[in-house]
């Protein structure tokens, strides 16, 4: 084979390496869902060697559905996935429209079609990604018109799925009962991608980097103290992984200008950028933890 026409060097001249090397550096850990998208870009990219050459070839669906727990990554990796797509050629835009039940349903009679209507307008040629899809469905109100807004859906996805990629995420058990009530969506779902909780290790990687792109940085005392943090936060309700990390990084960094606000001098650029054991153990989860 022509090294010019092989698939790591259509791969590589796709850009498609390029997005996937960003994700890597946007995302830390989720070896896993990384695996996944290159597997799903490997799959589009030998199908369309497989038409260059005359043989059979019927572009896969590529609808998804991501489960997992909030602040793992999953709009990050839509918005990657959107590129992958554009750069192999599967879709024209690339962009991303994200949404919610809210969006997409109606509160009246005829509200809801226009709504569906319109959000699916701005998504073609991209990708359509539906946070807490499950909430479209709620068999327990006779006046819910979420069903309106799933067939529509449902039409569009099968009939325009060279146009559109729909991308539904939700925890992971929610999710499987949706598709349960739902087996017209299940059976439009290709690929099912399940995005793990992240280890402690992980989320001090994941501050470390959001320090670093702000130009901050943990003294040591504060690096120890952030790391009992995450241990003693992970344990409490709510934690949104790689979102409870850049809330309490907020905040720390508040607490450190407050700090800084009250000297009487000049203040160096180390002052400005380190942050110390005080702005971290002043959290309430370590009043809460004794």
């Amino acid at each position: 084979m022509d090294t010019a026409t092989t698939p790591r060097s259509l791969f590589e001249a796709s850009g498609v390496a390029a997005v996937l090397d960003q994700l890597d550096a946007e995302l830390v850990g989720l070896a896993p869902v990384k695996g996944r998208i290159r597997d799903i870009a490997a799959l589009l990219l030998i199908d369309k060697l497989r038409a260059e050459q005359g043989l059979q070839s019927q572009p896969p669906s590529l609808h998804m559905c991501f489960t997992g727990n909030p602040g793992t990554g999953k709009t990050t990796v839509a918005m990657r996935m959107a590129e992958v797509l554009k750069q192999l050629g599967y879709v024209r835009k690339g962009h991303l429209v994200a949404v919610t039940r809210d969006d997409l349903v109606g509160q009246f009679i005829g509200h809801t079609a226009p709504k569906t209507k319109e959000v699916l307008k701005k998504a073609m040629g991209g990708v359509l990604f539906i946070d807490e899809a499950y909430y479209l469905y709620k068999p327990e109100n006779e006046r819910d018109y979420g069903q309106e807004s799933i067939e529509i859906l449902l039409q569009v996805m099968e009939n325009q799925r060279d146009d559109l990629v729909v991308i539904l995420a939700g925890y992971k058990d929610r999710m499987d009962t949706f598709f349960a009530s739902n087996p017209g969506m299940a059976s439009r779902v290709a690929h099912h991608i399940d995005f793990p909780d992240y280890s402690e290790a992980e989320l001090m990687q994941i501050a470390q980097l959001m320090l670093a792109h702000l130009n901050y940085r943990f003294d040591g005392t504060a690096e120890s103290a952030f790391e009992r943090y995450l241990h003693l936060r992970r344990g409490q309700p709510h934690f949104a992984n790689g979102r409870s990390v850049r809330n309490a990084l907020d905040r720390i960094r508040l607490r450190h200008a407050t700090r800084l606000f009250s000297a009487d001098q000049a203040l160096t650029r180390e002052q400005l950028c380190t942050l110390q054991a005080e702005d971290v153990l002043a959290s309430r989860v370590f009043a809460a933890a004794s």
